[in-house]
């Protein structure tokens, strides 16, 4: 019988389960979206080209790892090196005397700037030419000596430039004249330059380090045969040890090659795996949450048709194996529907991605059945839960007594959601508050977890919201007249019905306040830090990978210039806790006594003039100090760009790190440990008197600079930053535009509940306009407090993250605070209006008979 009552339900009732369908689409699209992403970030790979001939790559590991003991188990955390991590040179020599390999090449590589003749090119060693394959050979000339280079053919052709040629070009490790002794074919390379071995060592601006060395097999050695050796010889993969940063070698075989050549891959997998995992926990958390919801709202309206079952000798087993087989009718079929839609959010996200540098282009988006397979499951599991919860006690109830339930609502919630309510009230309030004493990574990483506890309460305590709203808003809307009286009247008599609507404006509000102030706090705060402290009358940049190395020095023998401080960006790692965390660090060459003339970064305690006293030495941010717990003369352990472990001594904290850089380094700590070692820009502070237009055009007649203005310091500014931000944003709009959805769905189905009483209403003489009215007033009152309950979650969510993230208080743009209340009234304003316009086209003796 149950299983012929579902079907007849859904086939013959198709409007009742269409709200429901809704919000299980909307809610599988989410979870398939995320689910995509994180199956992309756990399986990217790219297929190796330069390294495609070659069968085993030695590498060094391009991740920072800790262990740490959980019960019985070890866990690893690990958190890709900034930089690109490089190993031993001296490796090579070992691996080539081993029995099975034939060659052992090392391989690195280093920028050249476009000079003279030159067009921007890839310096290499000598020894790397034949590393792509047979086809890499000199096809012109000799091999490089100590003061010559040679170029590969097709760019010297294009540049018309033949062996015997003379050129100017600049490395990492300086600028010299090359005399160009011989042409080469090269494949998979690009534009290239190789030196003599020596030389090449020397300009990479990291002697005695290499990118990774190609190891070839002796006949009739297998890849399997050649791995094993070159493991043993290099003591297994170091990879995995506690702390592995730099020299931790790794040997590649496969497609695991590729990640050689593309060391930015390991950042990109972390990315997808945050999205897809992090914010996808939390994004199916919301869906869950707003498909039970919904089909709780569903099966609440339908009541009396419970009752009436109840009625005719339906038993309570009967009537909730009928909710369970309706569920598995809709929620499958529904979920299937949402799996297009997701998939094609997961790939506008991925291509977006791509599109901002922050995952290679060769990466494929990887569609596979588990994510559709959970979002299937995830949404039949929350329908038939929801269902279960909303029909128990209808149907445990005697047939007259569900008959009068149905007609009228409940007077209370009962005790142990409303003891459920206040234990997750309890629970937000008191993350918030364990939030206050975090730094910033650990308060942001709370952020919506405080907002999902507040969320859960909202839904659990709704009901009592909802009468207090209706009380404290009560007086005000009878103001309005008939129709404001008749709006605070059903307000106060049917709670239940204006929390289910009042719900989802909270949960747009609180995620959409919370991630969308974040970001404008950071970008404000940011721009603040870098009005106030980027002091520098003139900001030099590069035009090319870099300023050459000595620029800062010829700056500063400009007519007219006062200091001159370079400032090389990277990037350290440091333990947060039980995680690890990365932080942009500035590299300062030059006097650092001279740095307070170009930044003013508001030292708290110590002096910048003791930074690169001893090459030990770093000043930290004031958030960064507070993380490690740190003061003036205390060590704190870092990571390096590329994942070299060190322990400076702190000289100085200072306050405005935020878009400047959260530490500061002596350029010569750093150089070394970079992907390039060129300057990212150059301060520069004019003298007294000085003609500063003069300064500015000597300061653009140096090698590769272009000259701005401070503004244009944050021409290179953080990209992890910038894709942050970006990312908060999107997931506000996935949230947020899911959430709104869901909020509208939910209030036409509670008005198109209300054929009944619109009917009664229209019957006892109130008018069209009167209705409408009405509805407008509930509509407003449903949208003012779910702004502010929304507002006050996000601003107890916010206080603490923004201290500890950006060191200030929330800052809430108007042009940011205005649409998102002016778009929650409107939507409920179009979400009720709409519904009720189409029941007042119909007769009243017509709804009422429609809704019996």
């Amino acid at each position: 019988m149950t299983n012929g009552l579902a079907r007849s339900s859904v086939r013959f009732r198709p409007a009742s389960f269409a709200g429901t369908l809704v919000a299980l689409l909307l809610g599988a699209a989410v979870v398939v979206a995320c689910g995509v992403l994180l199956q992309t970030g756990l399986t990217a790979s790219l297929k190796p080209a330069r390294y495609a001939d070659t069968p085993v790559v030695v590498a060094a590991d391009q991740a920072v790892k800790i262990q740490r003991k959980v019960g019985t188990d070890t866990e690893t955390t690990e958190e890709a090196t900034p930089e690109r991590a490089r190993t031993d040179a001296a490796l090579a020599g070992r691996l080539a005397a081993l029995p099975g390999v034939a060659a052992a090449r090392p391989d690195t590589a280093f920028p050249l700037p476009a000079s003279g003749r030159a067009p921007a090119l890839t310096g290499r060693g000598f020894a790397a030419l034949g590393i792509a394959g047979p086809g890499d050979t000199l096809v012109e000339g000799r091999a490089p000596g100590a003061n010559e280079v040679v170029l590969d053919a097709d760019t010297a052709r294009a540049a018309h430039i033949a062996p015997g040629a003379n050129l100017t070009l600049t490395a990492p490790g300086g600028t010299a004249d090359y005399r160009v002794s011989g042409l080469a074919a090269a494949q998979q390379a690009g534009p290239t330059a190789w030196f003599a071995d020596a030389t090449a060592d020397r300009l990479s601006g990291h002697p005695g380090r290499i990118d990774a060395i190609a190891v070839q097999p002796r006949v009739g050695v297998t890849t399997a045969a050649l791995a094993a050796q070159v493991r043993q010889a290099v003591g297994g993969d170091a990879g995995a040890g506690a702390g592995a940063g730099a020299g931790a070698v790794k040997v590649l075989t496969g497609d695991d090659r590729g990640a050689v050549e593309h060391p930015d891959l390991g950042g990109a997998r972390t990315l997808l795996m945050a999205l897809g995992g992090s914010f996808g926990g939390y994004a199916t958390m919301t869906a869950v949450f707003v498909v039970m919801s919904t089909v709780a709202l569903a099966t609440g309206q339908r009541a009396r048709e419970f009752a009436l079952l109840r009625a005719i000798g339906a038993t309570p087993r009967q009537i909730r194996r009928t909710i369970a087989a309706e569920a598995m009718l809709v929620a499958p079929l529904a979920a299937a529907l949402g799996i297009l839609p997701g998939i094609a959010l997961a790939r506008w996200w991925f291509d977006q991605l791509v599109e901002r540098g922050a995952v290679p282009a060769d990466v494929r988006l990887d569609v596979g059945p588990l994510p559709m397979l959970a979002a299937v499951l995830a949404c039949t599991l929350a329908a038939l839960t929801a269902g279960f919860l909303a029909a128990r006690r209808p149907s445990r109830m005697r047939a007259a007594q569900a008959l009068g339930e149905a007609a009228v609502e409940a007077p209370r919630p009962g005790a142990v959601r409303t003891v459920l309510g206040l234990v997750f009230a309890a629970g937000g309030i008191a993350a918030a508050a364990i939030a206050t004493s975090l730094d910033g990574a650990k308060a942001a990483q709370t952020a919506l977890g405080v907002v999902m506890c507040f969320m859960m309460a909202v839904a659990l305590l709704g009901p009592w919201l909802a009468r207090v709203a209706a009380a404290v808003l009560g007086a005000p809307l009878r103001a309005g007249g008939a129709p404001g009286s008749l709006a605070a009247d059903n307000t106060r008599a049917n709670a239940r019905r204006l929390a289910s609507a009042i719900t989802p404006i909270v949960l747009v509000t609180a995620f959409c306040g919370t991630l969308l102030i974040i970001q404008s706090t950071v970008r404000h705060t940011s721009g603040e830090n870098v009005r106030a402290g980027v002091t520098a009358d003139h900001v030099v940049g590069a035009t090319g990978p870099g300023l050459p190395a000595g620029t800062a020095e010829r700056a500063g023998r400009v007519s007219g210039v006062d200091t001159a401080v370079g400032v090389l960006r990277t990037g350290v790692v440091y333990r947060n806790g039980d995680q690890l965390s990365s932080a942009p660090v500035l590299g300062v060459d030059g006097d650092p006594a001279r740095l307070p003339k170009v930044l003013d970064l508001g030292v708290r305690s110590g002096a910048l003039a003791d930074l690169g006293r001893a090459p030990d030495t770093v000043a930290l941010s004031s958030t960064l100090a507070e993380a490690f717990g740190a003061k003036v003369g205390d060590r704190v352990p870092l990571w390096l760009g590329d994942g070299t472990a060190v322990r400076p001594a702190v000289v100085a904290v200072y306050d405005r790190g935020l878009g400047v850089g959260q530490a500061l380094l002596p350029r010569a700590a750093v150089a070394a440990h970079v992907t390039a070692g060129y300057d990212s820009q150059v301060l520069v502070a004019d003298a007294p008197g000085a003609d500063r237009a003069a300064v500015a055009a000597g300061l653009g007649g140096l090698a590769g600079a272009a000259v701005t203005d401070r503004a244009g310091f944050v021409a290179q500014s953080d990209k992890a930053m910038e894709v942050n931000g970006w990312a908060n944003t999107v997931m506000a709009a996935v949230l947020g535009g899911f959430a709104a959805v869901s909020a509208a769905n939910t209030l036409v189905m509670t008005v198109l509940d209300r054929r009944r009483e619109v009917a009664l209403l229209r019957l006892a003489g109130t008018t069209r306009r009167q209705v409408r009215g009405m509805m407008r007033w509930e509509a407003l009152l449903v949208a003012s407090t779910g702004l502010v309950v929304g507002a006050v979650i996000a601003a107890v969510t916010l206080v603490p993250v923004a201290r500890g993230v950006a060191n200030s208080a929330p800052y809430v743009p108007p042009m940011l605070a205005l649409p998102l209340a002016a778009g929650a009234v409107l939507l409920c304003l179009a979400a009720t209006g709409v519904p009720v316009r189409a029941l007042l086209r119909t007769r009243p003796a017509g709804l009422g008979a429609a809704r019996q």
